[in-house]
């Protein structure tokens, strides 16, 4: 039986803009006009008001006057979403992209390295949180469209699993413009029908519906209103390469705040190509300047590597490279290309070298890790604040 998750970002946009702004955490929000335009995303306390996405501005002043309207930053939405999607991808290679915020994945095949659905879910709600700052809510099922109730189900911020006994309890209750496809117009035409639940659809006959919405939309219908889906989780196509870029809550010059930074990204992205199965030979750092500018640099390694100290060694020569005289930063991104699957490496340890040595220490953290969730086990040199950063 297939198992199947659909992860969502949670009013994403706004969530993303309270990284930087924390102290609207609790106010009603939009991100948007202030007074002119549209809505693109509000916050759950300015949803109870009634505003929602894709609504005017002037309507959602009028519903709720005293909201804090936020310009929108595409540059960092887009970064976000990145990091996200890395995390996906170093969960299951099957990850098929939805939109900037929302994506199902199939994890069918996770159990036996990162245990049950729920605590496979569970990783991925902690890293985002984590590693992002944003949340998201997590629907586990046996089909796409179960996975994608159950994540609305799950908002804000939760996960919910259906197993595959209980899709029928699951779906019957529900109104049926909760069914993935049905719009406005169907709603409507439904509710003509005298159908307002799922559970009613399901128990009308397969003839009627398709005489009242057609004989395709009305077969679909109906196998629906019974959890019956067969589309599969489609792999998108995704870059070669694994990074991961952190953006400081100030502009810092501090060699000390750097090199720490560079660190915790490097042992984020050595731990997803330790997942993933990966290693990579050249390395990329990034960084852009407080006034914006962005400049990169890249080498590649002897030998292909997955470890953190490996990744965090050339990252810091790439910094000493760029030979800048106490530079403001804004951002660092540490980036590995040349990947390749890690059993076709072939490594000559050194005759001195122990018989277990920092690659077994490694894995055996990203396995504590994966069972007790982020910070179950960090190197001590990160246990600290992240000095600057968000």
């Amino acid at each position: 039986m297939p198992v199947i998750a659909h992860v969502d970002m949670d009013a994403f946009y706004v969530e993303v803009a309270l990284r930087e702004r924390p102290e609207l955490r609790g106010r009603p929000v939009w991100v948007g006009g202030a007074s002119r335009g549209v809505v693109l995303s509000a916050s759950y306390e300015a949803r109870a008001y009634g505003v929602e996405g894709g609504m005017s501005s002037t309507r959602a002043r009028r519903l709720c006057p005293d909201a804090v309207a936020i310009r929108p930053d595409y540059d960092a939405y887009e970064e976000v979403s990145d990091g996200v999607f890395a995390i996906f991808a170093s969960i299951t290679p099957t990850v098929e992209r939805v939109s900037l915020d929302e994506a199902f994945l199939d994890l069918t095949g996770t159990g036996r390295l990162l245990g049950g659905p729920v605590e496979v879910g569970e990783l991925i709600r902690a890293m985002v949180a984590d590693e992002q700052g944003v949340p998201c809510s997590v629907g586990i099922a046996p089909t796409k469209l179960i996975a994608k109730m159950g994540s609305n189900a799950a908002k804000p911020n939760g996960l919910v699993q259906v197993q595959p006994g209980e899709v029928v309890s699951f779906l019957h209750p529900q109104p049926v413009e909760k069914i993935w496809g049905v719009g406005p117009a169907m709603t409507a035409s439904l509710h003509k029908l005298g159908l307002t639940t799922i559970g009613q659809v399901a128990h009308t006959p397969k003839s009627t519906l398709q005489r009242a919405l057609g004989a395709r939309a009305g077969a679909e219908l109906w196998e629906l209103a019974w959890g019956i889906d067969g589309r599969r989780v489609v792999a998108t196509p995704a870059d070669r390469s694994v990074g991961n870029q952190e953006t400081f809550d100030r502009d810092t010059d501090d060699p000390a705040v750097i090199a720490t930074e560079l660190l915790r990204i490097s042992a984020r992205v050595a731990s997803r190509m330790r997942r993933a199965g990966l290693m990579g030979r050249t390395v990329t750092l990034t960084l852009r300047f407080a006034d914006f500018r962005t400049v990169q640099k890249s080498l590649t390694l002897a030998a292909p590597t997955d470890g953190t100290d490996a990744l965090h060694a050339a990252a810091l020569r790439l910094w000493a490279a760029f030979r800048l005289e106490r530079p403001r930063i804004r951002r660092v991104g540490v980036r590995v290309e040349g990947l390749v699957e890690a059993g076709q490496v072939a490594t000559q340890p050194a005759l001195d070298e122990p018989e277990h040595g920092w690659r077994d220490a490694e894995r055996a953290a990203d396995a504590v890790v994966a069972r007790f969730g982020p910070h179950a086990l960090v190197r001590a040199a990160l246990t600290g604040p992240k000095r600057g950063s968000v």
